[in-house]
């Protein structure tokens, strides 16, 4: 039990820096619940057993989760109801890339919607925006590649060394 008390504060914690992030507050503890907990899928009675919520908040959050790429869903033989997992391992990489077409049209936008403002301080802060927006761009496949290169390098800290057990 207190272990389960340790996860939820460390979950609660968490869920206010993903809010803060941008993510609605009960999405960002689902989303943390799935993401520290030990299980490999969830289902949406056990969410809310572990978060200590109402089914209906849980229905809600996974929707939200799901429609946005951090969850999946998925029937399982045998068991009842939708079952929730993450969406990827590598679940912080696939963020960005899912919000790389999201750049590319901000790119677009910032560059169209630059050629109407007046010259001034405002185009110059526009156009410093849209730089900015090109360069994250074309950084993204360099990112990735240094990321995986970056992981594979620390294989042993991410996976753990077991001590943690015997603590």
């Amino acid at each position: 039990m207190v272990e389960d008390e340790k996860l939820l504060r460390f979950v609660e914690g968490f869920a206010v820096f993903l809010n803060d992030m941008g993510i609605p507050r009960m999405p960002a503890r689902v989303f943390a619940f799935v993401l520290a907990g030990d299980a490999e899928v969830y289902g949406a009675a056990e969410l809310a057993e572990g978060l200590k919520v109402s089914p209906a908040a849980i229905s809600t959050a996974v929707r939200y989760l799901v429609q946005t790429g951090l969850l999946t869903r998925e029937n399982r033989p045998g068991r009842r109801g939708d079952q929730y997992r993450i969406f990827d391992d590598d679940v912080w990489s696939t963020i960005i890339k899912a919000r790389e077409p999201l750049l590319r049209r901000s790119e677009a936008f910032l560059a169209d919607g630059i050629t109407v403002i007046p010259e001034g301080p405002g185009a110059r802060r526009m156009r410093e925006t849209l730089e900015f927006f090109r360069f994250v761009c074309d950084e993204l496949p360099a990112q990735e590649q240094r990321w995986k290169k970056h992981l594979e390098a620390h294989r042993d800290s991410v996976e753990g060394s077991g001590d943690e057990e015997a603590e």
